[in-house]
């Protein structure tokens, strides 16, 4: 039972990281953006919350989907704390306008 949880680990390491790494090379704001150790570590441990026949239930284009849903979220929200205090302000008028 323990050999066949650490194959399924590596199994669910090598699909994610997979995954991560192809987001990551084809977005320059991913790029800039993300940490792709640190996200595909926690992409790891979010992901094994699912029992292994949950997880190869996903298909291919639908973990991708979902893992570029979790990453432009990652990316997305920090970027309010990358912005100068005049650029805030144009934000915050921007935001109290709609």
């Amino acid at each position: 039972m323990q050999e066949q949880l650490t194959d399924y680990q590596q199994e669910l390491r090598e699909r994610i990281s997979h995954v991560v790494d192809k987001l990551i090379r084809g977005s320059s704001f991913y790029m800039v953006k993300l940490e792709q150790h640190e996200m595909t570590e926690m992409l790891i441990e979010l992901f094994s919350r699912f029992s292994p026949e949950e997880m190869r239930a996903i298909q291919e284009h639908d973990l991708t989907r979902r893992i570029d849903k979790i990453l432009v979220l990652d990316a997305v929200a920090g970027t309010l704390n990358d912005l100068t205090p005049e650029e805030i302000a144009i934000f915050d008028a921007a935001v109290a306008g709609k």
